[in-house]
């Protein structure tokens, strides 16, 4: 190429360079890269955020969302909790994984550090003798530890497969790790001492279970073998006897209550023995018992159609704010009535479940064959639930009259608000106020509890306002195109 010609071609160049197009195209090539720039940074600074910050929970069940009691306890720790997660590589749940990283943000002193069995395969057995599922976790600090089986996490219940033939699936994966959070950094757990000797019932499963996850250790003993109540004892709990206690148990109690003792009875009406002895004690502090099975009169306030299954309202306590708040019903079966009398200047009495006036006690209790009232029935209304304050001795006593509160059907069918209510009562009991309440999450469905009345509306609506609505449309239908025609 000549010289002239080269000269020429970059000429031509410059000229097509200086063109409006091209230097709009230069202008748009300059912001493209700035943009992108600015979107790299901000990518970066938000990888760095803390998964609370740009994770959202939509799942249907909130999974991985917290309550305020797991933010109270990351909040107030002081000592380092790690949160080993023991799964192998490619086999992580996603739901676990989401909500291992929300617990991780909370606090500076939560550390979550994944272990793969396939190359630590004798981590866990530092822990545990089970055979730990992939999913698995321990919660450890200093020397305390706590396992959490993967089965603990996604918990399958079968309680109701005989009965119905149906199985619930729940997630209880934040309430088993705040549990053991709290259990590794407590240097001691209150301890209940179970009353035995009288045909006490086990607990139930829902009992069992609310008191684990509160961090409240249960030992059983008997009056009949002790000269006092053990020293350690937070309170005594009297779960469900079916005979009475001797005169000298009545003493020993009463005497543990004036020495500022906390006592939790939970006892219903009995087929046979009558619970004088027991019934005493609580008479001693101006309640008395009823005879026979409450009824409740009232639609509004018993379930499934039978007046014994109540549907009570809730009182005004520190026990029942956050029930009441829910809109939560307790559902209380086979109930016995306590009616609050006079008391001293030091005692307060405070009713946590009450019936209605339209109540009545069946003198008849287990052989009633009519749910009518009849001669000699009691009138109401009554509290079947009571808590009981002695600022003079600084003793408290929480009495529930019936054996069934806390039997695992009628827990499922209350959607754990009979569960919430009993821990609530021991919290308030013991003093421990910031105890740990976290329901489980359902994955299958949770029970909608109504009343009868709230059944019968919507049956007429069902079987007759929606039918004849549609009858109507369809006459209104038939008759305009008749006109037409």
């Amino acid at each position: 190429m000549s010289e002239n010609k080269m000269k020429h071609s970059m000429k031509k160049n410059r000229d097509a360079l200086n063109t409006r197009t091209a230097k709009v195209g230069g202008y748009s090539f300059i912001i493209t890269v700035v943009v992108l720039a600015i979107l790299i940074l901000i990518n970066v600074a938000v990888s760095k955020l803390p998964s609370t910050w740009t994770q959202f929970d939509i799942s249907a069940a909130q999974l991985y969302s917290v309550t305020s009691s797991t933010k109270a306890v990351a909040q107030n720790l002081t000592d380092e909790v790690t949160i080993y997660w023991i799964t192998q590589e490619g086999e992580e749940d996603t739901v676990i994984e989401k909500l291992l990283n929300v617990y991780d943000a909370l606090s500076d002193n939560i550390t979550v550090e994944k272990k793969n069995p396939d190359i630590y395969p004798t981590f866990a057995s530092q822990y545990t003798d089970e055979t730990v599922e992939n999913n698995s976790l321990v919660v450890e600090s200093g020397d305390s530890y706590r396992y959490i089986a993967y089965s603990d996490i996604y918990v399958t219940d079968y309680s109701d497969y005989y009965t119905t033939g149906s199985v619930s699936y729940s997630f209880d994966g934040e309430s088993e790790i705040t549990t053991a959070i709290d259990y590794v950094v407590s240097e001691e757990l209150p301890v209940i001492y179970l009353l035995t000797g009288h045909g006490e019932a086990d607990l139930s499963d829902s009992m069992a279970d609310g008191l684990e996850k509160a961090n409240i250790e249960t030992e059983e003993f008997s009056l009949l073998t002790v000269d006092e109540i053990p020293e350690d004892a937070a309170a005594i709990l009297i779960y469900a006897p079916t005979s009475d206690i001797s005169e000298e148990e009545a003493d020993m109690l009463m005497e543990y209550m004036e020495d500022g003792g906390h006592l939790f009875v939970i006892s219903g009406p009995q087929e046979e023995d009558e619970m004088t002895n027991l019934h005493s004690v609580l008479e001693s502090y101006g309640v008395t018992t009823e005879d026979g099975i409450v009824v409740e009169g009232s639609r509004d306030n018993y379930a499934f159609g039978y007046p014994y299954v109540l549907l009570p309202e809730l009182g005004d306590s520190d026990i029942t704010t956050e029930l009441s708040e829910n809109n939560s019903y307790v559902i209380v079966a086979i109930a016995q009535g306590l009616t609050i009398g006079s008391t001293s200047d030091d005692v307060t009495v405070t009713s946590l479940l009450d019936t209605t006036d339209e109540s009545f006690s069946k003198i008849a209790g287990y052989s009633l064959t009519t749910y009518e009232k009849e001669d000699g029935d009691i009138d109401g209304a009554f509290s079947v639930a009571v808590t009981v304050e002695d600022t003079g001795t600084g003793a408290t006593m929480v009495w529930i009259s019936s054996d069934t509160i806390m039997d695992d059907t009628y827990v499922s069918y209350s959607s754990g608000a009979n569960t919430d209510f009993v821990m609530n009562a021991v919290s308030w009991m013991i003093g421990e106020t910031d105890s740990i309440s976290i329901r489980s999450k359902s994955l299958s469905y949770s029970y909608l509890t109504i009343n009868t009345n709230q059944a019968n509306i919507i049956k007429v609506c069902l079987i007759v306002v929606i039918p004849f609505c549609y009858l109507l449309y369809g006459l209104d239908d038939v008759i305009r195109r008749r006109r037409k025609s």
